[in-house]
């Protein structure tokens, strides 16, 4: 068995010729089989295969050919967008091929030999049926044909042996009518073969693989509709760039940018690489990357990233990343992979799977000899065994996790919320504390003026330009919220001193000017400072010639929409609390304004994690939001670690969940999506086993003694075709997730 110390590589193998989550289980222990594989996941509705291997013991192409021997294919290696989907038209083309021909055998056998009966009728029911068997059925036929070397079965076994069965029956009842029994009597509801001779049930087999033929189909093509979302993120890069060299601007295909280049982005078009602004002003549309709808301004120094959508001003900007290193493409990538792993759910849903076509055939088996030994009618016992065979396939089964999935992962991309993977939805959704970091999550990260007290005679502008001027040559960080209030062209200070831990002085138009905390100056200004404490804001003293002028205000203000989610997380019994490293009576006036059900101060980061694990041990499922290189080790030892998207990358590198917006209400929407995906997944597995544990008896003929009617294969295979698309349809309903309650 490798161990972790093992080299590894990944590949991803994009396989066709799945029909159910039976055939991914098998691909996944064949491959599991197979030297230097450390692990093998398959994911049905993807169709992508995901393997880690040993690149000492086997490769890429090895792996390929362990796929193709167990019966499927792989297609080129390419993006999800840029890969062809010819199996889509494959099926289209044998669907319309079997349709063509199973149409006129179905009337055929419903005119009960009014248009052509007797054995001309016969053959030429037969001879319809043979492209529909030989050419049509390959999709089906071949897959089984696969399985059956490998000692498998799956659900083209099923819909192989029962169409199969019916056809062969049938030619040797036209071929060779003296080697079939003539029934007693004419099957009430099948009857009009004539009495005669031995029935044929070429319809039968004819309309099961195109109604098979059509269920795929469509499956296949809602499968491809809930993969929308991820397309519609990598169809917004744009084919060509603008690049300037040597003062010559030239357009040129995005795929021949390199770091370094300088590029220019026209008003209204797209940003062809992710970069760094060099000149002009702009407003970018980022909403494809945040879900944010608010345009954000673009100036020199500023980040802009591929595929997002310059406003009404020329940007000149320098690439800093292309190809897979943009943004997008990583999202992209990590959306993929989360649609691509599997959940818990979803592995109980394949195990069942697994098991369940050997069972399905020994029921088949069981229905065919209880009909014969009952009545002595092969025909019917034939009939009712391949309607069991029919109805029983487990797509439904292994479709109803994937496909929620895949349709919620790609939906929270699209509103800003990025899931690492399936199985961080199963712990979302029983998340009961939230805990939040404050600095950079619940406050801007950015300290602002909010007050300034005149205690002289100076007015508030005067007190203002004097304290920046001496501010302007400090690094502390509140010294930036009273440069930013104040005039940029004011004076500088000379004769500048910094106190660690008290506060900056100089001399400034020929004043002695001094700034810092109140207990530094001593400048009797206590109660003004205790006041403003008490509203979470710093105090800072200015002293001009020694006289108190006045007092000002400086906070990390609160985040806009912060109050709105932690209410929104309240109303729907979520205990909110904020692990921050600042002082108490800060924290606590954050708190308060915010509505915290609890605050735990002056810790750092080991402390923040100590406290998450004390409420995991509590028995709580705790989800941790932070944005900084501090919040790394909560966010780690949470059940859920969400990070802010505009955080540290160490913070995003252990979340399970990013906001690519700068929006607590992403928290909310994040929870909301995972009951949401959670609920839809239930209700799949729910009407999918509904299905087969009522369809099943029905197609024995458990209903034929009450009612003197048998299930003919036809509605059993319109039944099973059903249940999938069914599926699939209401996966697809989670596109329409807006966020909101979570319920």
């Amino acid at each position: 068995m490798p161990t972790t110390l093992n080299p590894s590589e990944r590949a991803d193998l994009p396989i066709t010729g799945m029909t159910c989550a039976a055939c991914a289980s098998r691909i996944e222990r064949v491959l599991g089989r197979t030297a230097g594989v450390q692990s093998a996941t398959i994911n049905f509705a993807t169709e992508v295969g995901t393997v880690q291997f040993d690149p000492a013991q086997t490769n890429r192409a090895a792996l390929i050919g362990v796929v193709q021997r167990a019966g499927y294919d792989v297609l080129p290696d390419a993006e999800p967008s840029e890969r062809v989907d010819d199996a889509l038209i494959e099926l289209r083309r044998r669907l319309v091929v079997a349709a063509v021909f199973a149409i006129p055998v179905v009337v055929l056998a419903m005119a009960h030999g009014r248009i052509l009966g007797g054995p001309a009728g016969n053959w030429l029911q037969l001879a319809l049926t043979v492209p529909v068997m030989t050419w049509a059925a390959v999709p089906i036929l071949r897959p089984a044909w696969g399985a059956l070397r490998h000692g498998a079965a799956d659900m083209n076994t099923l819909v192989t042996v029962g169409t199969l069965a019916a056809f062969l029956y049938s030619v040797v009842a036209t071929v060779a009518p003296g080697l079939i029994p003539v029934p007693p009597s004419a099957m009430p509801g099948m009857a009009g073969h004539g009495a005669a001779a031995a029935p044929v049930y070429f319809e039968a087999a004819a309309s099961v693989v195109t109604l098979v033929l059509l269920g795929r189909w469509l499956e296949h093509r809602a499968r491809h509709r809930a993969g929308d979302a991820l397309r519609r993120l990598l169809t917004l890069r744009p084919a060509v760039a603008v690049r300037i060299r040597d003062g010559v601007e030239a357009e040129v295909a995005v795929a021949r940018i390199v770091v370094g280049d300088q590029l220019l982005a026209r008003p209204g078009a797209a940003i062809a690489v992710d970069g760094k602004v060099e000149d002009g002003a702009s407003s970018v549309d980022e909403a494809m990357l945040t879900g944010e709808s608010v345009p954000v301004a673009k100036s020199a120094g500023a980040s802009v990233y591929a595929g997002t959508i310059n406003g009404r001003g020329a940007l000149r900007y320098v690439a800093t990343g292309v190809g897979k290193d943009t943004a997008l493409a990583r999202i992209s990538r990590q959306v993929e992979e989360a649609q691509a792993a599997k959940a818990d759910i979803q592995r109980v849903a394949d195990k069942v799977a697994g098991i369940f076509t050997p069972v399905v055939i020994v029921i088949a088996a069981v229905t065919f000899a209880a009909w014969i030994g009952l009545t002595g009618d092969v025909g019917m016992a034939l009939l009712a065994s391949v309607s069991v065979l029919i109805i029983a396939c487990p797509c439904a089964m292994g479709l109803a996790t994937p496909t929620a999935i895949l349709v919620g992962t790609g939906r929270g991309a699209e509103i800003g919320v990025l899931v690492r993977n399936g199985a961080v939805l199963e712990r979302a959704e029983r998340v009961d504390v939230v805990a939040f970091d404050k600095t950079g999550t619940l406050t801007e990260g950015r300290p602002a003026l909010t007050d300034v007290v005149l205690t002289g005679a100076l007015d508030r502008a005067t007190v203002l330009r004097l304290a920046a001027a001496v501010e302007r040559e400090s690094e502390h960080p509140l010294a930036g919220a009273v440069l930013r209030a104040a005039d940029p062209n004011g004076p500088r200070a000379t004769d500048f001193e910094a106190t660690v831990g008290g506060g900056v002085s100089g001399t400034v138009e020929g004043h002695a000017v001094r700034v810092g905390s109140v207990r530094w100056l001593n400048a009797g200004a206590d109660a003004i400072a205790a006041e403003l404490g008490a509203r979470g804001v710093t105090a800072l003293a200015v002293q001009v010639d020694g006289a108190l002028v006045g007092v000002i205000g400086v906070a990390d203000p609160i985040k806009s929409g912060a109050a709105e989610a932690i209410a929104r997380l309240r109303a729907q019994g979520v205990t909110t609390l904020m692990l921050s490293g600042d002082r108490e009576e800060v924290a606590q006036a954050v708190a308060a304004q915010l509505g915290l059900d609890r605050v735990v101060a002056g810790v750092l980061p080991e402390g923040k994690a100590a406290e998450v694990q004390r409420l995991r041990a509590a028995g709580h499922v705790v989800a941790m939001v932070g944005d900084g290189v501090n919040d790394a080790p909560a966010l780690a030892a949470a059940d859920l670690g969400i990070a802010m998207g505009r955080g540290a990358d160490a913070a995003k590198a252990t979340a399970d969940i990013t906001l690519l917006r700068d929006d607590l209400s992403g928290v909310v929407d994040a929870l909301a999506l995972s009951r949401a995906t959670m609920r839809t997944i239930r209700a799949n597995l729910f009407w999918a086993f509904l299905y087969n544990s009522v369809g099943i008896p029905v197609a024995a003929g458990v209903l034929y003694p009450l009612t003197g009617w048998l299930l003919s294969p036809m509605i059993a295979s319109a039944a099973m075709a059903f249940s999938s698309v069914s599926v699939v349809l209401n996966s697809l309903r989670l596109r329409r997730f807006r966020g909101g309650a979570i319920g």
